[in-house]
């Protein structure tokens, strides 16, 4: 069973004079009264007489007064805890009479729960951390985080890279009515050299008809001067009529192929390859970058999975309070950051999770309650009482929220309305209760 507060009796402490309370076992015991008081005195005295010597306070007796100061705090495992005399030295009483210093009261207090602003002011790493460490899910935890790192990071250049290769292609020119692979020069040029080939020839059989002509002008030329030779002449004349004829009729329907076209292919065959390739190019560059950005998808699935892994492990974690998980490093309540927390739920969290580090210590110590208006102060001593804590907290008000009232470092009831006077106030005797 954890460890409470039965009673507490302090006598010039800071600036208490003397003020004695018995907080209630479960729940909320408000310590009420104005500023300069000494409520926080009240606190501080607890810490100190639980603590041990590093949360001994600076000028630990009350000023103005003769007697040093004088702790007494009942525990209830039975657990008797002093400190008084000169050098305020801790006594620890054991009914079982067992002995032990602060090393026996280590075992069962908190540290947090002595200094709770200590963890409410670390940053929400650290509180992360601390969640973790108690729930007994941190190295898991962990692990899946550096996994999602270098995937994200991973992730991270693939699409850096896949960016650039997109607006990369993006930039490119591309044209259109080209061909799809380069353009073979030597391809052109041999249909050159056929057509070329047949313009040959038809020039061949021009030349053959124009020589024929010639012969045939010359032997009518012969004819005509040569009578004698005439017979021989007519001869030769007839067969060079026919073979004219012949020659006439197979130039006649010749037409010369154009070489125009191929011309004009070779003219500007590399600015049709220069587009090709453009094209050739704008294509893998567009490969490239739907290959990266299927890469970047992958990893995204896989940072998805991993951070499903790490949901379902926070659901199943045995969690101090409902409500309360981690993302991304940080602390989270219904949602919220520490930052957008309401100081109520701020109160309820660092409560929750002090508890769960140190189960047998059984309470906490809160100042400055003022943060919370009266329901919200009942709705959190409803969920003390149903979590089986004590808290004693200190509160700049003198309303009937408050448990004790400290006045001029005295307690009296929460429902006195003037102070007691000193035939009414207890007698104390310096170090005895």
């Amino acid at each position: 069973m954890s460890v409470k507060i039965n009673s507490l009796e302090f006598e010039n402490v800071k600036r208490v004079k003397a003020v004695r309370i018995e907080p209630t076992a479960n729940g909320l015991t408000v310590i009420g009264g104005r500023n300069g008081q000494g409520k926080t005195s009240v606190l501080d005295s607890i810490a100190w007489a639980l603590g041990g010597e590093k949360y001994r306070p600076s000028q630990a007796q009350r000023e103005g007064s003769a007697l040093p100061p004088a702790l007494h705090i009942e525990l209830s495992n039975g657990l008797i805890v002093e400190r008084k005399g000169k050098n305020s030295a801790l006594k620890v009483i054991d009914p079982k009479g067992q002995k032990g210093g602060q090393q026996l009261l280590n075992e069962f207090v908190e540290q947090f729960a002595l200094d709770l602003p200590r963890f409410m002011s670390a940053n929400n790493a650290d509180k992360a951390k601390i969640l973790l460490r108690i729930i007994g899910i941190e190295a898991k935890l962990a692990e899946l985080d550096s996994e999602e790192q270098k995937l994200y990071n991973e992730r991270h250049s693939i699409g850096v890279i896949g960016d650039r290769k997109k607006k990369y292609a993006d930039e490119m020119i591309a044209y259109d009515s080209v061909p799809d692979a380069p353009v073979s020069a030597s391809e052109l040029i041999a249909q050159q050299q056929e057509i070329l080939a047949r313009n040959g020839e038809n020039q061949r059989k021009r030349e053959n008809a124009d020589r024929i002509r010639l012969e045939y002008n010359q032997q009518y030329g012969k004819v005509k001067a040569l009578e004698m030779e005439l017979a021989e002449a007519k001869a030769k004349l007839e067969t060079l009529t026919a073979d004219l004829e012949a020659a006439n009729k197979s130039a006649q329907d010749l037409q010369d192929e154009s070489t125009a076209e191929l011309e004009e292919s070779l003219r500007t065959i590399d600015e049709i390859n220069r587009k090709v390739r453009a094209n050739l190019d704008k294509e893998k560059a567009e490969e490239e970058a739907a290959q990266y950005a299927e890469q970047y998808n992958e990893l995204t699935d896989k940072i998805e999975a991993i951070r499903r892994d790490r949901k379902k492990l926070l659901d199943s974690a045995d969690l101090p309070l409902e409500g309360l998980s981690v993302a991304d490093g940080e602390l989270l309540y219904n949602g919220h950051k520490w930052d957008c927390m309401s100081g109520s739920d701020q109160l309820r969290v660092s409560t929750a999770i002090i508890r769960r580090l140190n189960p047998e210590c059984g309470f906490v110590l809160l100042d400055k309650l003022e943060q919370m208006d009266v329901d919200t102060l009942r709705d959190f001593g409803e969920w003390l009482e149903s979590e089986g804590l004590q808290a004693i907290a200190t509160r700049v008000s003198t309303g009937d929220e408050c448990s004790v009232i400290i006045e001029d470092g005295y307690s009296v009831t929460a429902n006195q309305t003037e102070p007691p006077s000193e035939t009414g106030r207890k007698t104390w005797k310096a170090g005895q209760f």
